[in-house]
């Protein structure tokens, strides 16, 4: 075996890659294996809080195992092979024979048996995961390019329609959560790593599957599909909630109304341009696109902005913090300059061009932007009900583009 017209030395040097340098290749890969994408925040498939994780965990210890000990058996035989058959250790004509039985029988038989132990493992996992239990929490969510509207069909809102928040999911520990997603444009897919595994959302269809965490805190989201221009931000956060909290959020969230702006204040003046926008200007109503519980404003195209004013996020997650208060003005005023493919009108009486075509912008004095924001700045839950009361905020990078409200 592995015979060569290559003369050698017996017990002479061998070449191969310098130690250094595979020591440098191990680390190398086990960096990225490590950090995967460069994000701000830690996403892992590996965080044990969630059923789902711990049953991919457990699958794959299963069949790390059967990898390495696959891996340590062949490596043997061909190591074993290639030291006792070596040319310069054996002058003589190999012996032929035709066939080995028990050979042919153990390399057909050991595979055999491991894919079908795993098989086993795989159906007993998906018999554990696939079933909605009853008693969980139902979610309707919906992905659009670029953004995410999350509706709660069991929480019927005192204002009319149900419960629905755009592009925060807010959900309770220690209990499963039935998303059932769908799509408004193009193929989205819905993934929150720490929490459970990817689901494509796909127009015309509704897949429901399960997502859960035993830890309170804020999880990061993202769309896994490339859907367009923006996809990298179409982004989601999801807060993780004690029960009792989650209780307390959902209850006050179906009892809420928008609050009524005091006459002659700026929330007064930017809710005259929200629901009616500027027709002298060209300027658009918000409320043809976006819901706010409690007001006439019942547009559905754009992300429900009725608990604006509690959000942490904005653009679908571009900006969080003290940086998404920052950004507000810029982003009402010409929202797909910040974000490519962003349907979101601009309001400062420029052209510019939107999915190849060149629109016309409304105009808005910044005074008037002022107002708005005023408005979404007041569209608050009663601080008991802020699910972000207690859950620490990571930053993310300022310059990043992003998505709608």
């Amino acid at each position: 075996m592995l015979n060569t017209n290559h003369s050698r030395r017996r017990g002479g040097p061998r070449r191969g890659l310098p130690p250094q340098l595979a020591r440098a290749g191990l680390l190398g890969v086990g960096a990225a294996l490590l950090t995967g994408c460069g994000s701000q925040q830690l996403l892992s498939i590996g965080d044990l809080s969630s059923a789902y994780n711990r049953e991919m965990f457990w699958m794959s210890v299963w069949a790390i195992a059967f990898s390495i000990v696959i891996f340590i058996g062949v490596s043997y035989a061909l190591f074993y092979t290639v030291r006792k058959f070596r040319e310069d250790r054996n002058d003589a004509e190999p012996e032929q024979f035709h066939g080995n039985n028990r050979l042919e029988t153990i390399l057909v038989v050991v595979p055999v048996l491991i894919v079908m132990l795993l098989s086993v493992l795989t159906v007993r996992t998906m018999a554990r995961l696939n079933p909605t239990p009853q008693n969980a929490v139902k979610v309707d969510v919906l992905g659009k390019q670029f953004w995410w509207n999350f509706g709660y069909p069991a929480a019927p809102a005192a204002a009319g329609g149900n419960v629905t928040n755009g592009n925060e999911l807010v959900i309770p520990t220690r209990s499963p959560v039935a998303l059932t997603i769908t799509s408004g444009d193009v193929i989205h897919a819905f993934w929150a790593p720490n929490l459970g595994g990817q689901r494509d959302a796909t127009p015309g269809t509704h897949k429901t599957w399960q997502i859960d965490t035993d830890r309170a805190g804020a999880y990061q989201g993202n769309c896994n599909v490339l859907c367009g221009a923006s996809h990298a931000n179409m982004r989601f956060k999801v807060i993780a909630l004690d029960p009792e909290q989650y209780n307390t959020f959902l209850q006050a969230a179906q009892a809420y109304r928008a609050p009524e702006p005091a006459p002659g204040s700026a929330e007064a003046r930017g809710y005259t341009l929200f629901m009616q926008g500027n027709p002298a200007t060209g300027a658009l109503a918000c409320a043809a696109c976006h819901r706010v519980q409690g007001t006439p404003a019942a547009g559905a195209a754009g992300p429900d902005l009725s608990f604006f004013g509690t959000r942490r996020t904005l653009g679908a997650g571009m900006w969080e913090g003290e940086r998404a208060q920052e950004m507000l003005h810029g982003w009402i005023k010409h929202s797909p300059a910040l974000k490519p493919g962003s349907l979101m009108p601009a309001y400062d009486g420029q052209e510019y061009r939107l999915n190849g075509k060149v629109q016309k912008a409304g105009l808005l004095t910044d005074a008037e932007i002022d107002d708005i924001a005023a408005y979404l700045r007041s569209l608050r839950l009663p601080e008991e009900a802020n699910y972000w009361r207690d859950v620490p905020v990571t930053s993310q990078n300022a310059s990043a583009q992003g998505g709608n409200p």
